[in-house]
């Protein structure tokens, strides 16, 4: 049995570069919540946050921990861009490549790639190179390739940033199914009402600080900060 990754615990983290402070130092104590919401304005260190707590960016000072050592942690992990990374392949080789990597036997990996294309409305594509793919389908066959090992945890940095409205219906629906399933997703997002829609949980940022984390009803109706006030009123943050 696959033991559980949370709480995922940052103490003092901190990532500089040049001398400059992207995010930290935070402090952050994280239990599986359904879906978790980074929020703030550009520049206000969402993305180097996702990055700290799945271990792409390396820390300056302080720790991220799991509940099991880190090498555990990570196989039980995926991370999906805002820029979709796509193998140049076909759409089925993309799906299966996770599963060969874990060591899966060719057809038991062809079988669960097929359905992972079916649940995303690509049957009929297989074949097609994934490059060919529009944006929407790039996206979506990006997360249902992160998924379809089962992840514990699934990072997204702004998945639907670049998207219409509905292939980011489309988006939200397969997170939904994830959240069912007891996956843990933390994504970064500067909707506010895709957050509305989606977040059990939101972490606000602001020049790389966390100045708040609560649950979404308690973010949204009784924002505790004069910055967490004015971006949800769509006023410029300084």
């Amino acid at each position: 049995m696959v033991k559980a990754l949370f709480p995922l615990t940052l103490k003092e983290a901190s990532v500089k570069r040049r001398g400059k402070t992207l995010a930290g130092p935070i402090d952050l104590a994280l239990n599986r919540d359904g879906i978790t919401i980074v929020m703030g304005p550009n520049g206000a260190g969402k993305t180097t946050l996702l990055r700290m707590m799945h271990g792409i960016d390396r820390l300056s000072t302080g720790s991220v921990t799991w509940a099991v050592p880190d090498t555990v942690a990570r196989a039980q992990q995926a991370f999906v861009f805002q820029t979709p990374v796509i193998l140049r392949r076909t759409v089925l080789e993309n799906l299966a490549y996770p599963l060969h990597l874990i060591g899966m036997a060719k057809k038991e990996a062809e079988k669960r790639a097929l359905q992972a294309c079916a649940d995303i409305g690509l049957s009929g594509h297989e074949g097609l190179r994934a490059t060919r793919l529009s944006g929407g389908e790039k996206q979506k066959l990006a997360l249902a390739r992160a998924l379809i090992r089962n992840p514990q945890v699934l990072f997204l940095d702004e998945p639907c940033a670049n998207l219409d409205g509905p292939s980011t219906r489309e988006i939200e629906a397969l997170l939904n199914q994830a959240k069912l399933r007891d996956t843990g997703i933390i994504m970064s997002t500067h909707s506010i009402g895709q957050a509305q829609r989606l977040a059990n949980t939101v972490i606000f940022m602001h020049k790389g600080a966390l100045v708040e984390h609560s649950p979404s009803s308690v973010f949204f109706e009784t924002p505790q900060t004069p910055q967490a006030t004015a971006f949800l009123k769509g006023d410029i943050l300084e």
